[in-house]
């Protein structure tokens, strides 16, 4: 049985064996369009195609490289993201952070979004799908900018995520306003380097680590500018990580924002905090 065979070098190979059997089935989808309902039909793959499928394998638990690296895929909120190493592989609890954006612009009749560190693009093509606005989705990697258009077109969101070069907002033209800003920022504390699961190594450190022992610093720069983006009121959605809410909130409170939201993943995390601010006239 193909998918018994490549799932038993994954766990042979350390792969907890659910993942395992997710993972065989993945390559065997992926690179010889074959399925458990092929197996159970009894439709074999040929020698060739096995064969493989199996060097795939034993690539996963030799390197321990992510399957969606492997694949060049990732299945993100029920839709396939192209992804590569310039690229975060989404996790499920990122889903958490779309969900709360879509209430959130759904709620207040939210017109104009702008994602902070796009990345793949997997969270901005899914907001603008699910919201049905246009979403501005900047980042400072050519490669992951890349990764994003193709994903967007890959997704026929090809004019409504829209993807450009900047720094946090250093590229965000001052005629340019927005309801909502979204972000999954880098927010791993820099000392923690060294310290990952081997898979998570592979993602380019850009998008996982903050320069700071708290893992707040960019957090701290998306609020503090956030102001300018705004007329009369917009909202901050922000991924979390561990044990990081109430630094962030204090950053919210400090900034004048109101309305601070917690959310907690499936596994009881804070994963998601909101927050409103609303701009003065004069």
């Amino acid at each position: 049985m193909s998918i018994q065979r490549i799932t038993k070098i994954l766990i042979d190979g350390g792969i907890e064996p659910n993942e395992a059997r997710v993972e065989a089935e993945l390559l065997l989808e992926h690179f010889c369009n074959y399925d458990s309902k092929k197996e159970i039909m009894g439709v074999e793959l040929s020698a060739d195609n096995l064969s493989f499928v199996e060097e795939k394998a034993h690539e996963r638990v030799e390197t321990r490289r992510p399957i969606q690296h492997i694949i060049g895929l990732a299945d993100f909120m029920g839709e396939k993201f192209i992804v590569n190493e310039h690229t975060l592989i989404p996790r499920d609890e990122t889903e958490f952070l779309v969900r709360e954006t879509v209430r959130i612009i759904k709620e207040n009749d939210l017109k104009q979004a702008i994602e902070i560190g796009a990345g793949s693009g997997c969270v901005s093509c899914m907001v603008a799908k699910l919201a049905n606005i246009p979403v501005i989705g900047v980042d400072i990697s050519n490669e992951a900018l890349h990764i994003a258009l193709d994903n967007a077109t890959k997704h026929n969101l090809f004019n409504r995520a829209i993807f450009r070069k900047s720094d946090i907002y250093s590229n965000v033209r001052e005629r340019e306003k927005f309801d909502i800003i979204i972000s999954n920022p880098p927010y791993i504390p820099v000392n923690e380097k060294g310290s990952l699961q081997k898979e998570v190594e592979f993602d380019p450190e850009i998008a996982l680590f903050a320069p700071d022992e708290a893992g707040v610093e960019f957090y701290k720069r998306i609020i503090e500018g956030a102001h300018r983006l705004f007329v009369n009121r917009g909202f901050v959605v922000f991924e979390l990580g561990i044990n990081q809410a109430p630094l962030v909130e204090r950053l919210f409170v400090e900034n004048g924002f109101v309305n601070i939201k917690i959310t907690k993943d499936l596994a009881g995390i804070e994963r998601v905090i909101s927050a409103e601010l609303r701009i003065s006239e004069g």
